[in-house]
């Protein structure tokens, strides 16, 4: 009962690693969005101003829109290689849960598995099945338990002849 405890609670991990990284994707979306909008709303009024200027002052105000439309460039430039990296963390930390919570399931398995093999065992010597009439010691060995330790099942049967 134990293990399908654990399995619950690893699926459960999973789940909210992954809706947390939803969560994050999305937030990135949005701000990358919102800074895109920003941008493209400051490239807008820079466009605008640099007509007005060019009309009103000559050649000293277009070269002074042409470094405003560069600067609006670089910073829209800017924006989207930040929103990258943004989603490239998100990215790395989402697989690092996922990769966690794979892990944990496989120790799961793997101990569940053992500890059935063993119980297995037991029952079958108990009945008499599980080979001839002299001492025997079965081990099974397995994986480690949720904290890092290894676990260990021995059973020793002892059968006389009657």
């Amino acid at each position: 009962m134990a293990s399908h405890d654990q399995q619950y609670r690893a699926g459960q991990a999973k789940g909210q690693a992954e809706e947390k990284t939803n969560q994050m994707l999305g937030n990135v979306k949005d701000k990358a969005q919102q800074s895109k909008d920003q941008t493209s709303d400051t490239m807008g009024s820079a466009w605008d101003k640099t007509k007005e200027s060019k009309d009103q002052s000559g050649s000293y105000m277009s070269e002074k829109a042409g470094q405003a439309r560069d600067k609006a460039s670089q910073m829209g430039q800017a924006t989207k290689d930040k929103a990258s990296q943004m989603a490239q963390s998100t990215k790395e930390t989402a697989e690092a849960g996922k990769e966690k919570t794979g892990g944990m399931m496989q120790r799961t398995g793997e101990t569940v598995k053992n500890m059935a093999a063993g119980a297995t065992e037991a029952v079958k010597n108990t009945l008499g099945m599980g080979g001839g009439n002299e001492e025997s010691g079965h081990t099974a060995t397995g994986g480690t338990t949720g904290l890092g330790r290894e676990t260990k099942t021995t059973t020793t049967t002892r059968r006389t002849n009657v």
